[in-house]
């Protein structure tokens, strides 16, 4: 019977120090903690600090081990809402805050505007992975413009490329073009385009399914725009 009394005192003195740790501003790094109600004004994110994160609302932890813990309810905004944890690691250098987590978003960055015992204020930064995607993005918009740059009226005039580098291998789709715009400069886009997936794929570790996706048979026009024929 001691030793059950014994284990219970022992383990509600563990959570005593760890409510303590969040309850507590660390004087060496304010940023550990417990910080909840989110107020978004405008690009920054305006938090309180907490002695722990609260049952049914949103709020961040983190912990002196470096890691992170995102109270959410998810992309559902429907009620009645259900929160639950999603955890992670985080590492600050100067005022930036990385956080690595296993769902979307992998990586994301946090710039500190403002940490006190009492508020946090964050600006969302743009992580190294974050600006090559949207340089990707920005090389696919270029061949995506050219394609639609001419209104589909006559099937005859269009053709088809693959496009894009799966992490497993094989294209991520295809694209329509037509013959009547410059099409040696809209398929050296598209081998740019190939070629820089590939090195993202590469220096980012990326994964993908390895099905590969159907190939057209042709093309016809509907209301301007190529259709593929399966």
């Amino acid at each position: 019977m001691k030793t059950k009394a014994l284990f219970l005192f022992l383990f509600l003195l563990i959570l005593a120090c760890d409510s303590n740790e969040n309850a507590i501003p660390n004087p060496d790094n304010l940023l550990i903690g417990s910080w909840v109600d989110p107020y978004y004004n405008e690009n920054e994110t305006v938090f309180k600090r907490a002695p722990a994160l609260p049952n049914n609302g949103a709020g961040i932890m983190f912990k002196a081990n470096g890691d992170f813990v995102e109270r959410s309810s998810g992309w559902c905004g429907t009620p009645p809402l259900s929160y639950s944890d999603y955890k992670g690691n985080w590492v600050l250098e100067n005022t930036l805050v990385t956080i690595t987590q296993e769902f979307y978003p992998i990586n994301y960055a946090w710039r500190i505007v403002s940490v006190s015992e009492t508020e946090l204020i964050v600006k969302r930064e743009l992580t190294e992975q974050e600006i090559d995607h949207q340089k990707l993005m920005d090389l696919y918009n270029e061949i995506y413009n050219l394609s639609i740059s001419v209104s589909c009226t006559n099937a005859n005039d269009w053709l088809f490329t693959a496009y894009g580098a799966k992490a497993c291998g094989g294209p991520q789709g295809y694209i329509a073009y037509s013959n009547q715009i410059d099409t040696d400069a809209f398929l050296q886009k598209v081998e740019a385009y190939n070629a820089a997936e590939t090195a993202y794929n590469i220096k980012w570790d990326i994964v993908s399914t390895c099905d590969l996706p159907q190939q057209p048979k042709g093309v016809k026009c509907q209301n301007g725009f190529p259709l593929f024929i399966y």
